[in-house]
């Protein structure tokens, strides 16, 4: 007895649909999303609330304040830790906004890298992951 399941124009899937590496890592990629969330709030909360916490650099082309860094950080975690919630929550929505935040994400770790080199460099290899298991896992199934 096999547990394939059949839709017209859509080749058989086995167990659910999509790899289980792609499954497992979309779970994975929500609960990474809601831990670097909650970190980013915290990293913003200590840029704003101490403008002295992070080292001051020369003439870097992407020179925010440390101020304006902390609310960058602060609204992005935000973000971050409730599309980690919602893809956890399996919400239709989550899946297309988790890449969209997971993308700024690299982009805005890159800018921090003067910053915070070590932190930023795992954080973009975080969000790169992110990307691949949203993007990978086709057993589920989106009304949109």
């Amino acid at each position: 007895m096999t547990n394939a399941t059949q839709t017209p124009g859509r080749p058989a899937q086995h167990g659910g649909g999509g790899s289980a590496w792609a499954s497992g890592g979309t779970m994975f990629a929500g609960v990474l999303m809601m831990v670097y969330g909650i970190l980013g709030v915290l990293n913003g909360i200590a840029a704003i609330a101490k403008d002295d916490v992070y080292t001051h650099i020369g003439d870097y082309v992407f020179e925010f304040s440390l101020t304006t860094w902390g609310w960058i950080h602060l609204v992005l975690g935000v973000l971050v830790a409730v599309t980690g919630w919602g893809i956890l929550k399996d919400a239709a929505w989550a899946r297309g906004v988790g890449v969209g935040l997971a993308a700024l994400a690299v982009v805005a770790n890159f800018m921090w890298l003067p910053y915070q080199p070590l932190w930023a460099l795992v954080s973009i290899a975080i969000a790169i992951f992110v990307i691949w298991a949203l993007c990978t896992d086709r057993g589920r199934t989106s009304t949109v």
